[in-house]
This record gives C-alpha cells, structure tokens and sequence, in this order.
C-alpha cells in the first residue's frame, strides 16, 4: 500500500507539471514524531520553504558564500565626547552629584591603591599584581548599575567593581600579602579577590572557568526567580577559550538572566586582537548565539551604566542573556611579570593615557557643572593616598594565617590522611624550628 500511494504521488506530482495543470496544488507531507508517535505536516511544493529545524532560513539557486563583513562594523554607543559633554540629551542618566563624585572617587582611589601596590610589588613586599589603569570606568559604570543582591564573576582586572560594592582598603591589601585578615585565608596569589558578604565570587587564575559557571549560577537565579541577575567579566582573550563559548550557548538555549561583559583592551597579554579574531570584535558573537548585543565606549562611564542598567532590567524580565562589549585599553602592563614595551610604543600608550582616559573624561564632566575643582583635586588626592597608605602600613604589619588553614575546608570532616600530613609538617616544623619564622604566623 505504502509502494502504491508513493506512485501515486509520483505520477500526480508529473501531472501537475506538464503544461495546462499549474494550477493544481500537490501537497506534500514531512513526517515528524511526537511523544513517539508518527505525525505528517503538510506543506505546498510549489511554495517550497526549508522545514530543517535547526534553522529559519529561504532556499536559494545561486552558489555565495557569506562574506565575513556581510554587516558593517557594529557601532561603539556612548553618551559624552572626549571632553566629557553629553552628545545626546536623551541618553543622559541624570545621575546626581553624590553618584558622580562617588563613582570619580572609587576610580581615582583605585588608580592610587594600583600604584602603590605596583610599586609594592617592585620591591619585593609582595609577589605579584597587575594594575586596572585605563579601566576604570568600566569597573565603575558597570557596577553602579547593578543592585546589591547581583551575583558577579570576575575575571582578574575587575577590582574597581569589588571596591565600588564596598570592599575596604584593608581587604584589598590583607588579599595582596596573604595575612590573617584575608578572607581567602593566603591561599590565593595577590588580586584573587572575592566576597560572599557582597556577592562577589572569588576570582580564580585559569581563563574563562568563571564564565560556564557564572551560566549555571544565571540558571539557578532563574529557577529561584529571586528578581536578580548574574554579570560575568571577561577580556577579548578569555572569549576565544572554549568555555566562554560553552557559557554563551548554555545561557542563551537555557534563557538565562547573565550580563556577559567583556572589557576589550586591545591585547591578551601580548597578543593583540589582530592576531586573536578575524571576525569584528565580541559583540559580533553574540547574534550567533541568540544574545542580545550591544558595543559601548569602555572609557565612557554613563555609556557603561545605561548599557548595563538596561540589560540588567531586560534580561530579568525577559529571561534571557545579554552581550556588553566594552572598548577600552589597557594602559598598564599585563601584570608585573610583563613589559608591554616589547610588543607595543610608548606613543601608543601615551595617546591612551593623556587623550582618551575615562577618569579625565568624567572629570572635564564633573568641572563644566562647577563640582570639582582643583582644590578638590588636589584634598581628595591627598586624602586618597593617605588611605591607601595607612591600610598597606597595617597589611604589612600583621601576621600570617595560622598554618593548620592548609589542610582545612577541603573537607568538612578532615580525613585521615590529611590529618597524618598536618601532624607530619607539625613534627617537622619542631624538628627545625630555627629554619622557619614561625613567629611571622598566627597561632
């Protein structure tokens, strides 16, 4: 029978296309299942559509391939020039004075604690630091635009974000030499900060591992329907690993509420983006994988905010993830254990520095209204560095974590190797004693 009706089709089908019988429609079924169950869905083959359902697409008969720049480069939003003068009225957030100076003061604290702990560094106090100058203001912008309750992941050049929740000074410096005081107990390498108090989960070394698990942290917020959103930073570099295109599709096929914010500085440590992708930027990505996209002026901190503050309310509503490209540059070094002057010029650099920094823009914004000045400038600089100072004093002054913290929190019981391996360092500590400064560790 099945032989028969297939004939039949056939020679209907003939029919219908000799001339004299356009008219006559043939329809066709596609079969499909359900629940098990064999269905037929019919369409018209004169009208013919692609039915593939890993597609929305038309048939075509010409042989072209789609070129890479099918679409002009995707545009760059921003809300005040380089002068620091609003372009469009409209685009505005009106944020009061209390918010501006606050957000100008994180930045400015940030870029004074950056030099210091630079400097730190240099002279052997502490083992390594890579500094956020140049951008700060998507550190601030980003993080002014989100509530308390948001959950972040951070890569490791986000620490304007953590000082603008209200991540003290002394946190920052007790992280840096691995004290007593440091919440992750010294066993992180310097400027692996996190909080659970704010929300800011700890920063780990290895590229992108934060962006697949910030997508399953966005999955357990949706399921929650807490009213909140989870932000996960990352650089143009981090995106070409393989996680952060796991996290990407994960978050858009699960309808994710995430902010995936990527501060593209221009290079990945030496590599610059020339060398790391063909197609046009990050945000380019994100249509790919069914996100919502926008590129904004890194150094522009009121482009920041209104991006992230919008994809905020938008990916709680709608349930669904968002793409923030932010273009910036990374003035600094990589880290310290780089020098940038191998692979860039100074020129280069001092462009960044003196003609397009995002701290200088705010201020030219904050001067035109009359709420900053010199004087002002020159008291909060002081005051600043004195702060900074006063917390690294206190850091360097204070004792070690006890040594017993090594062999804690992996496990909640501590099993019996572990514990042999803590009696057999306590023995050899006493064996030599006088070979350790024990005296530099709590007890």
């Amino acid at each position: 029978m099945a032989a028969l009706r297939g004939l039949y089709r056939t020679g209907l089908g003939a029919l219908c296309r000799r001339k004299g019988y356009q008219g006559f429609g043939v329809t066709h079924y596609r079969p499909f299942r359900v629940n098990g169950a064999l269905h037929q869905q019919p369409f018209d083959s004169l009208e013919e559509k692609p039915q593939f359902p890993g597609a929305s697409a038309e048939f075509v008969d010409r042989l072209e391939f789609i070129q890479p720049n099918v679409i002009s480069g995707i545009p760059v939003y921003r809300v005040m020039d380089r002068q620091g003068q609003i372009i469009n009225q409209a685009e505005d957030p009106k944020l009061s004075k209390e918010m501006v100076l606050n957000c100008y003061k994180k930045m400015t604290l940030l870029n004074t604690m950056d030099r210091i702990l630079y400097e730190s560094q240099r002279q052997g106090r502490i083992s390594f630091y890579m500094t956020n100058y140049g951008e700060e203001g998507t550190h601030v912008g980003s993080a002014a635009a989100l509530e308390p309750n948001d959950i972040i992941f951070g890569q490791y050049r986000e620490a304007g974000v953590l000082m603008y929740r209200g991540f003290p000074l002394d946190l920052f410096m007790a992280q840096c030499y691995a004290n007593a005081d440091d919440l992750g107990k010294g066993r992180q390498m310097p400027v692996h900060y996190g909080s659970k108090d704010l929300n800011f989960v700890t920063i780990s070394s290895p590229l992108a591992t934060q962006i697949p698990q910030a997508a399953g942290a966005a999955y357990a917020v949706k399921r929650e329907n807490s009213n909140r959103v989870v932000i996960c930073f990352f650089g143009e570099g981090a995106a070409s690993e393989g996680d952060a295109h796991a996290g990407f599709n994960f978050s858009a096929t699960l309808e994710c509420p995430i902010i995936f914010f990527c501060r593209n500085n221009g290079y990945a440590i030496s590599t610059p983006t020339n060398e790391q992708y063909r197609g046009d930027g990050i945000a380019a990505r994100g249509p790919g994988y069914g996100m919502m996209s926008i590129r904004v002026d890194g150094n522009d901190v009121f482009a920041v905010y209104n991006a992230t503050k919008e994809a905020r309310r938008r990916a709680i509503a709608e349930n669904q993830p968002f793409l923030i490209e932010a273009m910036t540059y990374r003035i600094g070094h990589h880290s310290t254990s780089d020098d940038s002057s191998a692979y860039r010029s100074v020129d280069e650099v001092n462009y960044w520095d003196k003609q397009d920094h995002p701290i200088s823009r705010l201020r030219h914004y904050m001067t035109a209204r009359g709420w900053w000045g010199e004087e002002e400038e020159k008291t909060w600089r002081k005051q600043s560095r004195k702060h900074v100072m006063e917390a690294f004093e206190r850091a360097e002054k204070r004792h070690k974590p006890r040594l017993d913290l090594l062999f804690s929190d992996v496990y909640q019981e501590m099993t019996p190797n572990i514990e042999k391996q803590k009696e057999a360092m306590w023995n050899h500590l006493k064996h030599y004693k006088e070979q350790y400064p024990l005296d530099l560790y709590d007890k």
